[in-house]
């Protein structure tokens, strides 16, 4: 018969076989959590682009998340206004535009939206393809009466703008090469409350997809851990609190982590760029 001695380092062996084994359940669980996050990442950030849509990112097959968001099963009060008449473009370009910028000057985007005005300094100097690509499109109002289609509130957080189609799959045609990937910014794979940057197609897994931004990017409301992958070109210096009030208006689906819109009517009036 065991003794009460060992009856206790019995009882107590039994006890800690039991934490861990709920201990390896928890990182299971995490590790499981980590993967999904991971996955609604790349289907937040893929940005579409009518070239490369038509190749290696699956032709004429319907992506899912490029579809547009399910209904929402609850509906947050809107806290923006109606939109200023007038419907997207759908103009077309071959090819990138030549490099025109000053890529010693520093040059402002004014987003008018249906929220509030969102001003952001661009940085010619480390994404010269970048600027004078919203420097092009701005002027030939491309992004004028467009939507910002996606906000992201788990994990990353951020609010998707730039297609013309409001779906996730529009673009200027064309695409343009990743840049500031290295900005000193991005310590330890975060991307910064006030960033503003490229999406693209990019496919970490594969490592196919770079340089593949077109005109969506995306303006980071909340610290978001991100790997360096998307090109951050400039930075948000008006218009933070725009941001918070379409952030806590909410997402319009319980899935908020991924492939969501805004509860918010965000619809971008006017874009203009200037060289300061």
């Amino acid at each position: 018969m065991a003794t009460k001695d060992q009856r206790r380092r019995q009882l107590a062996r039994e006890k800690y076989e039991r934490q861990q084994q709920r201990r390896a359940q928890q990182r299971s669980k995490a590790r499981r959590r980590n993967a999904v996050i991971a996955s609604g990442l790349a289907v937040v950030l893929a940005a579409g682009a009518a070239a490369y849509t038509a190749g290696s990112f699956g032709g004429d097959k319907e992506n899912d998340s490029a579809a547009p968001s399910p209904s929402p099963t609850t509906k947050a009060p809107d806290p923006c206004g109606k939109p200023a008449k007038g419907s997207p473009g759908t103009q077309q370009w071959k090819k990138e535009p030549a490099v025109t910028i000053d890529k010693s000057a520093t040059y402002t985007m004014q987003l008018e939206t249906t929220c509030g005005d969102i001003d952001i300094e661009m940085d010619a100097g480390k994404a010269p393809h970048t600027v004078n690509s919203f420097n092009f499109l701005a002027d030939k109002g491309f992004f004028d009466h467009t939507k910002c289609h996606r906000l992201t509130t788990g994990g990353i957080y951020v609010l998707q703008c730039g297609d013309p189609k409001g779906t996730g799959q529009g673009g200027p045609g064309y695409t343009i090469p990743d840049e500031n990937l290295r900005d000193r910014r991005l310590k330890g794979n975060v991307y910064p409350a006030g960033t503003v940057a490229m999406a693209n197609q990019y496919n970490a897994q594969t490592g196919q997809g770079r340089d593949t931004g077109g005109s969506q990017f995306f303006l980071v409301y909340q610290d978001s851990r991100l790997p360096p992958d998307y090109t951050p070109f400039g930075t948000i210096t008006g218009g933070k609190d725009v941001l918070k009030k379409i952030a806590d208006a909410g997402a319009s689906a319980p899935d908020a982590a991924q492939n969501t819109a805004p509860n918010a009517t965000v619809v971008i009036d006017k874009a203009t760029v200037r060289k300061s």
